[in-house]
């Protein structure tokens, strides 16, 4: 196992790279004039003698390939830079709010993963029945609903209306769970139907019917037998809606106020801080490898056919 993995992180390595170039190219192709735009939201008037000094400051009048070098030696300091706008190391400001947008971004990950998969099963074993249909035509409504349009849903109706739960913040559970539900339910909703689908083929395999005919119990048949074989696909499925997850955090952090990477982002954007803007880049990047690496993992444990040297059993 540890030399599969280290086989599969090495082929990481040529993306990880792709990726540093494609954040410091991002950062740096922006128009207008980044000394500028920090200039300005200091205070201070932009005239053409503080711009130059201050892209001197920034190393900003330095040729692209020596920026790029000294910008991915730094990075292996754990150094991202400072922020145009407010001076501070980026490592800092991206520390101070990586942890609200984990929270939320796991537990919608976690929550919206049970459910889909939870209800997909049961549905899937279910087809055709009166409750299957109930679930495809709920999770099809669920899965067309934006996540933003959801969220002012819920803040109308289970804040405002009933006094539930709070309208926006940050704090405990109570606050964390009108977010979740706006930023899973449309993963949950498209997990499920996928699911749904996935148990069903498997459902009807030859090596079920045998399984069946030997006698085994039906809660056999399904932990053992068809849901680890249905539970292949759904990994790389999972693999792209933690992606989705992360990007809808981005609207649903500021429609509750929640103190993540999307108001910071944001704010990065509209005052072309490219340094934050760089390094928000890198670490989803970089999140997209390590959950591709999971799932390839898993792979290799839940599939016998899958050596672990890297070929297929004959």
């Amino acid at each position: 196992m540890g030399t599969y993995i280290l086989r599969r992180a090495a082929l990481a390595i040529p993306t990880l790279i792709f990726l540093t170039l494609a954040a410091f190219l991002l950062t740096s192709a922006s128009k207008g004039d980044p000394a500028e735009a920090a200039l300005r939201a200091g205070g201070v008037e932009p005239t053409a003698e503080a711009i130059a000094a201050y892209r001197e400051k920034l190393g900003l009048n330095d040729p692209l390939p020596i920026r790029y070098g000294r910008w991915v030696v730094n990075l292996a300091q754990g150094d991202l830079g400072t922020s145009f706008l407010s001076g501070r190391p980026v490592s800092e400001i991206i520390g101070e709010r990586l942890g609200p947008t984990l929270r939320l971004g796991v537990t919608a990950f976690v929550a919206s993963t049970i459910v889909g998969v939870g209800l997909g099963i049961v549905f899937g074993l279910n087809a055709g029945s009166k409750l299957d249909l109930a679930g495809r035509t709920v999770s099809l409504f669920l899965a067309a609903i934006p996540s933003f349009w959801l969220a002012l849903i819920l803040i109308v109706v289970v804040s405002e209306k009933l006094k539930w739960l709070p309208v926006a913040g940050y704090g405990g559970v109570r606050y964390l769970i009108l977010p979740v539900i706006a930023l899973g339910c449309g993963p949950a909703a498209s997990l499920m139907r996928f699911t749904r689908s996935a148990v069903i083929d498997v459902w009807r395999q030859d090596f079920v019917r045998t399984a069946r005919a030997k006698g085994l119990a039906e809660r056999t048949l399904v932990f053992r037998h068809a849901l680890p074989n249905a539970l292949l696909p759904i990994l790389t499925l999972l693999g792209l809606r933690f992606g989705q997850i992360l990007a809808g955090a981005i609207v649903i952090e500021s429609i509750f106020s929640w103190p993540g990477l999307g108001s910071t982002l944001l704010a990065s954007i509209s005052g072309r801080d490219l340094p934050v803007i760089g390094a928000y880049v890198l670490i989803t990047g970089l999140s997209f490898v390590i959950v591709n690496l999971v799932t390839d993992v898993s792979y290799a444990v839940l599939d016998p056919r899958i050596k672990l040297g890297g070929g297929t059993s004959r």
